[in-house]
């Protein structure tokens, strides 16, 4: 099946357009939802892409503090065996909870 495109949005101050391309059923959802909303389709395309590089700097800054406690030393590093017997323990005490 051919993707189904959405026209051409400016995205940026730059003036560049964009031409993004969806299945139709992704494209229904989104149209569905800017209806519903009362929004562009543009401007929750906007809203999604920068929510999502927030949160790939929110990762990208947890990581490097990440390494940066292990490079310190602050942090010590678990092996193969210490991780998989850490999971295993969660794993078994989490059957064992009531409830769950």
């Amino acid at each position: 099946m051919r993707p189904a495109s959405l026209p051409h949005y400016a995205f940026s101050s730059y003036r560049e357009s964009v031409e993004v391309q969806f299945t139709a059923d992704v494209e229904k959802q989104l149209t569905d939802l800017a209806a519903q909303s009362g929004r562009g389709a543009a401007e929750l395309l906007q809203d999604a892409w920068a929510g999502y590089f927030e949160e790939v700097a929110q990762t990208r800054e947890m990581l490097n503090s990440r390494y940066d406690d292990l490079k310190s030393g602050r942090v010590k590093p678990m092996s193969r065996d210490e991780m998989v017997e850490y999971f295993r323990e969660k794993s078994a005490a989490r059957r064992n909870t009531p409830g769950s």
